[in-house]
């Protein structure tokens, strides 16, 4: 039996809330921005993912109008730093909604560190950092996608692995469940694609 929804039976948080329980686990985009007085913000987004590879584009979600939306719209740029385990307490007390000027790197103790080709510094402590310039920003209902063009990318070399890739392990990302729930890497599992050449069905799979 299913529990069958259509979102005008709930409140739009309420469908919210069920979304963002389903969703999951959704990486993070620890966003870092300056405003055209060049002060810092710094703030989670948990909908964030690749949207390009070529040109390499990057894309988070703004619920709302808020100081990172803002100061995106006014320079342009931005920086998305990896949150890991380690960060957990940090990245959510830069969800504190601190008032526009106040600076999270200050309020919460997050030493910065500068971005190479982008105004808006690096968390100094995270193991990677994508500096991007703006593409653009489509508004979608009561949120605003922010599409960047990846410039920069910043990457700690005791994260990548013999093959000179960065290793998840090495990197121990954070990820944001439902509610007040986050996560770190379970277990990993590696399987490869199956060329169409070697296709002979999936083992267990019932075939005419």
């Amino acid at each position: 039996m299913r529990i069958e929804t259509e979102p005008d039976q709930l409140s739009s948080i309420d469908f919210y809330r069920l979304l963002t329980n389903l969703v999951i686990p959704r990486p993070i985009a620890w966003v870092s921005t300056v405003d055209e007085q060049g002060r810092t913000n710094l703030a989670p987004h948990s909908f964030f993912t690749v949207a390009s590879a070529n040109p390499p584009i990057v894309q988070f979600t703004s619920v709302g109008r808020k100081d990172t939306l803002r100061n995106i719209e006014q320079t342009g740029q931005f920086t998305v730093c990896l949150a890991t385990r380690h960060h957990l307490e940090a990245v959510n007390a830069t969800a504190t909604e601190f008032e526009a000027g106040r600076s999270e790197f200050t309020e919460v103790g997050i030493q910065p560190e500068p971005s190479k080709l982008v105004a808006p510094p690096r968390v100094a402590d995270s193991p990677a950092a994508l500096e991007c310039e703006l593409e653009r920003i489509i508004e979608v209902g009561d949120s605003f996608l922010v599409l960047g063009k990846v410039v920069q990318a910043a990457v700690s070399d005791n994260v990548y692995n013999d093959q000179r890739r960065p290793d998840a392990q090495l990197l121990n990302p954070l990820a944001r469940l439902g509610g007040s729930q986050w996560s770190a890497l379970g277990d990993i599992v590696t399987i490869r694609r199956i060329p169409l050449d070697a296709w002979d069905g999936v083992e267990g799979t019932e075939r005419d």
